[in-house]
């Protein structure tokens, strides 16, 4: 079991990635790495979100010797100037590493980036080039843009782009935006200027490394809901109809609860039930299904709601209940059609 308690942080790396892609489309794509990583930015924060200091590599090129189209037009940065300006990126990475101080274990850091796929290329790139994870497991992180939508919630853009919260707060504009520097410097900015330690203590959690084990099973509580990411199945059927990974617990009260709606799913992706709390009354559970290295996780997460989730979760199942008869009897049909 792994718990993360709320800590203060002594540094924060803000990291911004720009990276590159096969030009000739995913079917030429590399399996091993499909986003080569060809710019890295990053500023350091003290406590006080104050800067101590920055860095910045451009990445030469090793598997996509062009420019994507769409990557050109965003970044705006040609083949030549990587070649001529870049360095490997092991000797970027190594560098990255003792930016951020990661043998030092006595001074606390946390990574910070606008997103959830930063830090996923960032790892897939160390592990094509054989370069040791120096990442603490579990690994916790700031996702800006999910800290940004709790703090300014907005029902039509869930994801706010970095450029449109840096209009929202009023931040003047003097660098271009997709340069792994430059958007790094706006995402400090924004960071500084949305009251950020108001929602800090909604970490995330990266998921490139999975539970291996039971032991290594994650369980997390935050202000409104928990979360528990489990160790690897073999096959989808088996992460879902594991006893540990179906039960519903109330994440105010740890009680085992009784299902009023059993686990269903719309999609075969997600899934959901609800259980009644003698005290906390309705409880939602969510449990989404990832794969890792040709096996499967679940990611659970549970929250007391109110009456009128209850009703759109309840009208959910029923949608999936007269699909399910839908689709039994058309398969009874056919089956008396081939008799």
């Amino acid at each position: 079991m792994c718990f993360f308690g709320k800590v203060d942080m002594d540094n924060y790396i803000v990291l911004d990635l720009e990276w590159n892609q096969s030009p000739n489309g995913r079917e030429h794509s590399n399996k091993d790495l499909p986003f080569e990583i060809i710019e890295i930015g990053a500023i350091k924060l003290n406590s006080r979100l104050e800067t101590v200091d920055e860095f910045h590599r451009v990445i030469k090129p090793t598997v996509y010797k062009k420019i994507h189209f769409k990557v050109h037009e965003v970044v705006q940065i040609g083949i030549w100037e990587l070649k001529k300006k870049g360095v490997p990126f092991v000797d970027a990475i190594n560098d990255f590493f003792e930016f951020c101080e990661m043998d030092n274990k006595q001074k606390k850091k946390i990574l910070c980036t606008w997103g959830n796929l930063d830090l996923v290329e960032l790892q897939r790139n160390m592990k094509f080039y054989n370069v040791e994870n120096k990442f603490e497991y579990p690994f916790f992180y700031y996702d800006l843009q999910k800290l940004f939508n709790i703090k300014f919630p907005n029902a039509q853009q869930e994801r706010i782009p970095l450029e449109r919260a840096v209009n929202m707060l009023n931040i003047e504009v003097k660098r271009p935006f997709h340069h792994a520097f430059d958007d790094a410097c706006y995402t400090v900015k924004v960071m500084q200027r949305m009251d950020f330690f108001s929602v800090s203590e909604y970490y995330s959690l990266d998921y490139y490394r999975v539970p291996r084990n039971a032991d290594e099973e994650i369980y997390l509580h935050f202000s409104g809901y928990s979360k528990f990411v489990s160790t690897l199945f073999d096959t989808k059927e088996e992460a879902i109809s594991d006893k540990h990974n179906s039960d519903l617990i109330c994440d105010r009260c740890n009680r085992m609860l009784k299902k009023k709606i059993r686990w269903f799913s719309t999609n075969q992706r997600n899934y959901y039930c609800i259980g009644i709390c003698p005290e906390h009354g309705y409880v939602k559970g969510k449990i989404r299904v990832r794969k890792s290295d040709d096996k499967y996780y679940v990611i659970k997460t549970t929250k007391v709601v109110d009456a009128a989730v209850f009703e759109e979760v309840r009208e959910k199942y029923e949608e999936s209940r007269k699909k399910r008869l839908i689709k039994s009897k058309r398969k009874s049909l056919n089956n008396l059609g081939d008799i």
